[in-house]
């Protein structure tokens, strides 16, 4: 196997892809909320940022734990931050801040995102 198809060592919780897709995915809602009314800024606009952020902070804070138990834990949390997102999308496209396209989108990121973090918490469980 060549250089280039060698998987990078992870050393970081940057290194890690969920987190990665966590940040993408925190990017991609800020600027979708960026658009929202002004009178939703501290209201909507800040829970579904917040919770977005949440998603990568959380893994961030597990990967800083000593244990695979708190890992997981922090792993679990991001999760419930993810499903808290989904939430506050699916609301705002109710309120017609988030066109069915944008729901799409954040559909398919959820998903890879869900699947990817669920993933990686098995193979904590499977490490402790």
């Amino acid at each position: 196997m060549e250089g280039s198809e060698r998987k990078k060592a992870i050393q970081d919780f940057t290194d890690l892809e969920i987190y990665q897709l966590a940040l993408d995915l925190a990017e991609w809602v800020y600027q979708v909320t960026a658009e929202f009314p002004k009178e939703e800024q501290y209201n909507l606009t800040s829970q579904v940022r917040r919770s977005s952020n949440s998603i990568g902070a959380n893994i961030a804070e597990g990967w800083g734990r000593y244990t695979y138990k708190e890992r997981i834990h922090f792993c679990i949390i991001a999760r419930g931050s993810l499903a808290e997102t989904k939430h506050h999308l699916v609301f705002s496209h109710r309120m017609k801040y988030v066109s069915d396209e944008m729901l799409g989108t954040y559909s398919v990121k959820h998903k890879n995102l869900s699947v990817k973090l669920n993933n990686y918490i098995a193979s904590l469980h499977r490490l402790s």
